[in-house]
């Protein structure tokens, strides 16, 4: 609720790089703090779903009217929708099938059903986080959407899935049932991991990179999810909030840019560091706490999430050690692109000047708040 509050703060300050009609931004803002808090702060899993599927109409009209202006965000509101509503029919089915069973026969507690709900449960949530194979709505989305929007959908919209799978599916279910399906979302989750981080290694457009590392991140913390030990759900909770700070900065950077350059294409940038310094600052400050630099705030979630599947199983600590490795190979190889090299010719002009004050302040922002985070972190773990 409190990351809510502060990167709603940030999106709404982000409004002057998205051109959006202000009245109807600031209604969709509204109705989605109210769906986010509801969902954040329900005990009811009846609740929770209807907060759950209204917090995805704002989100949809803020892609559809007040994205980009190519024929491509009808596409990417559709697969938001269809994916969308694809997971909350599991959800539906689930808080259905249950109802039933503890209507009929009071007191009984686990019935023949447990593993269909815990599947469908985990569909409903993996789709929201996301997980693959449904996370197909997700760079076409943020490649669509308004950088502002693109904040709301990385840093709080994803939250929702790993929220869900903590707050009500651990709970619910018998040991049985999560060893049951252990295997399989730990498998999932890892591939996600090294997929999301290939993926981003692979991008050219700025945003569709912040998009796939978003999903390698949130596959990482569904690792230590999965892990069913203290250290490892510890850890993708630390982490899901540190990736809500650094995705929220990441994401107004590349709005800075497209503002200046009107262009999110990695190879259109050069020699940053020297034109642009400040932003350069933030830029390798933001992209070091994103892969886990020491003292930042996903140092330690990180080790927490390690130190889970390491308790788990030796098994999968090398390809989780190879899906970090890839993240972190992207994020450089992006910051080496961008900031250092020759500077391009074609964007040399005085005309576009380093960070505004404005600018300066809502990074400072969110800097403080993921240095805060990452002292605090340590101290907690000493």
């Amino acid at each position: 609720m409190l990351l809510s509050s502060f990167v709603l703060i940030i999106a709404v300050l982000t409004i002057w790089y998205s051109r959006l009609n202000t009245l109807l931004y600031a209604f969709l803002v509204l109705v989605l703090e109210i769906c986010l808090v509801g969902a954040f702060a329900a005990t009811n899993l009846f609740i929770f779903l209807l907060f759950f599927e209204l917090s995805a109409l704002p989100i949809l009209v803020l892609i559809l009217y007040c994205g980009s202006a190519r024929k491509e965000r009808v596409k990417a509101g559709y697969y938001f929708i269809f994916f969308t509503l694809y997971g909350s029919v599991s959800l539906l089915l689930v808080l259905v099938s249950v109802y039933s069973v503890f209507f009929q026969n009071p007191g009984v507690l686990v019935g023949v059903g447990t593993n269909t709900w815990w599947f469908l449960l985990f569909v409903a949530f993996a789709v929201k986080m996301p997980l693959v194979p449904v996370h197909v709505w997700l760079p076409h989305a943020h490649v669509e959407a308004s950088t502002a929007t693109s904040i709301l959908l990385a840093a709080l919209m994803l939250k929702l899935g790993g929220y869900g799978l903590i707050k009500f599916m651990l709970p619910a279910f018998e040991p049985s049932a999560h060893l049951f399906f252990k295997p399989l979302a730990l498998v999932i989750s890892v591939a996600g991991l090294i997929y999301g981080s290939l993926g981003a290694l692979r991008q050219l457009d700025l945003k569709r990179q912040i998009a796939f590392s978003s999903i390698a991140h949130m596959s990482f913390s569904g690792a230590g999810i999965f892990t069913f030990t203290e250290a490892g759900v510890k850890g993708a909770i630390y982490l899901m909030l540190s990736h809500g700070l650094t995705s929220t900065a990441l994401f107004f950077m590349v709005g800075v840019l497209s503002e200046r350059f009107h262009t999110r294409s990695i190879l259109a940038f050069g020699g940053l560091m020297g034109a642009m310094p400040l932003f350069s600052f933030f830029f390798i400050f933001m992209n070091l706490a994103n892969i886990g630099f020491p003292g930042t705030s996903g140092f330690v979630p990180e080790f927490y999430v390690l130190s889970g599947v390491v308790a788990d199983s030796l098994y999968y600590l090398g390809f989780v050690l190879g899906g970090m490795f890839l993240t972190t190979a992207a994020s450089l190889l992006t910051m080496l692109r961008i900031l250092f090299g020759h500077l391009k010719l074609s964007y040399t002009s005085s005309a576009w000047p380093d960070l505004s004050r404005s600018d300066t302040f809502i990074l400072s922002s969110v800097g403080a708040m993921v240095l805060f985070m990452g002292l605090t972190d340590v101290l907690s773990f000493l």
